[in-house]
């Protein structure tokens, strides 16, 4: 059966929703991210890029770049709603797809041919997700995910683009290997070295020499430059681990400060496993000094979901990598490992007052959101938070106010 893969993706979509919610914002450049000075751009529009502005930007140098520019603070929840439209859409109309980021899918259209032509399947419904979320979208088509990827951004903006079988080679060689996913800066400098600047010279390539010079990576990228790449579509995403970062508007060397923030995120994270049923067997601390030197140290735990385990292990962690006493520009807590499980009572350990805190604490938190209670020791740091749950199959979240 041949085989069509398509590829949606939502255009400049923290900025098409800020247009949605107020059309005064059409056709004016406009940055959304983090607003102060360690803000990172997490979407500019079309108008910025002309000026050399892009997402991933620090926002201060995007500023200075086009300084005519609207800046908005971004708003995961908001954009998490119109994704949420989106992936509706989506679900009720096509048999299997993939939700690879809050603004980007992938569908299995094989077989459609027969019945409805999948091309014009695709643009109908195209056209009945900007009807009825308001939102522009793209997409490619092809027959598989990275050549469907690659199309779509050849056919943005708002537009569309397929690719026959037979002609991915065709189609891929004049472009910039930069267009080859998972071709990040250092690849592409290391292959910049050797002269190499279109696809066609990749395709053109013996394998071997592509794996001598990459390694494992350079069969991944040399199958992709020839179009043959296939993974599969990934209907549901298993969360291995869980992690959330905090970064200070200032470097600090406050204990009380840093101590409230991480104990903090440890809490939330042992009630996001609690409330999807899961248990974590390791525990990792990350620290970003004022220097941007970051350290990371973990510990294996025994599998766990209770705050009384998580939170002094990771305080402890914290204790034990923070050594030089440097300001600190960032602090991180992960848990990973994840397995299904409920939390096994310790016969010794735990008392069932303790069992009915968790369980009085996590009502509260499931009825109002999971900031509405917390312990004395993390109420300085109120905004650790999660905005959906981080279980439910779909990929994590990007803060689209996120600092550097």
């Amino acid at each position: 059966m041949k085989k069509n893969i398509l590829h949606l993706d939502l255009d400049t979509f923290f900025v098409s929703c800020e247009r949605l919610i107020d059309s005064r914002l059409q056709k004016k450049p406009l940055l959304v991210g983090g607003t102060g000075d360690r803000g990172v751009v997490a979407a500019c529009s079309y108008e910025t890029r002309t000026f050399g502005v892009h997402s991933g930007m620090s926002m201060k140098i995007a500023r200075k770049l086009c300084p005519e520019a609207v800046v908005i603070r971004g708003d995961t929840s908001i954009y998490s709603k119109y994704s949420n439209i989106v992936t509706e859409i989506i679900k009720e109309k096509v048999p299997i797809f993939e939700k690879a980021s809050i603004d980007e899918f992938y569908a299995d259209l094989s077989g459609m041919d027969a019945f409805f032509g999948s091309y014009k399947y695709a643009s109908e419904l195209r056209q009945r997700i900007i009807k009825e979320s308001g939102l522009p979208i793209s997409f490619g088509m092809s027959q598989n995910k990275i050549v469907s990827k690659v199309a779509t951004g050849e056919a943005k903006p708002n537009n569309q683009l397929l690719i026959d079988a037979g002609f991915e080679k065709e189609f891929l060689a004049p472009l910039s290997i930069r267009k080859i996913p998972s071709v990040g800066e250092k690849t592409y400098q290391i292959l910049r070295n050797l002269g190499v600047e279109k696809i066609k010279v990749i395709q053109e390539m013996p394998l071997e020499m592509m794996i001598s010079v990459l390694g494992k990576n350079g069969k991944t990228i040399w199958k992709r430059a020839n179009g043959i790449d296939n993974p599969p579509i990934i209907a549901f995403h298993e969360r291995k681990s869980l992690s959330t970062e905090r970064t200070y508007t200032k470097d600090t060397i406050d204990m009380i400060k840093l101590k409230e923030t991480i104990f903090a995120m440890a809490e939330n994270l042992a009630y996001q496993l609690r409330k999807g049923d899961k248990l974590a067997g390791v525990i990792s601390v990350k620290i970003r000094y004022s220097d941007f030197n970051t350290y990371n140290k973990q510990i294996k735990i025994p599998y766990t979901s209770a705050d009384h385990i998580i939170i002094p292990a990771v305080l402890e962690l914290f204790k034990k990598l923070y050594q030089r006493r440097l300001l600190i520009r960032l602090v991180g807590v992960k848990v990973s490992d994840i397995v299904n499980g409920n939390y096994q009572i310790n016969l010794f350990d735990d008392t069932e007052q303790l069992l009915d805190l968790y369980n009085a604490m996590d009502t509260v938190r499931n009825k109002y959101g999971d900031k509405s209670i917390m312990r004395a020791a993390s109420m300085g740091a109120k905004s650790i938070g999660r905005f959906s749950n981080p279980f439910n199959g779909e990929p994590p979240l990007v803060l689209a106010h996120r600092k550097q």
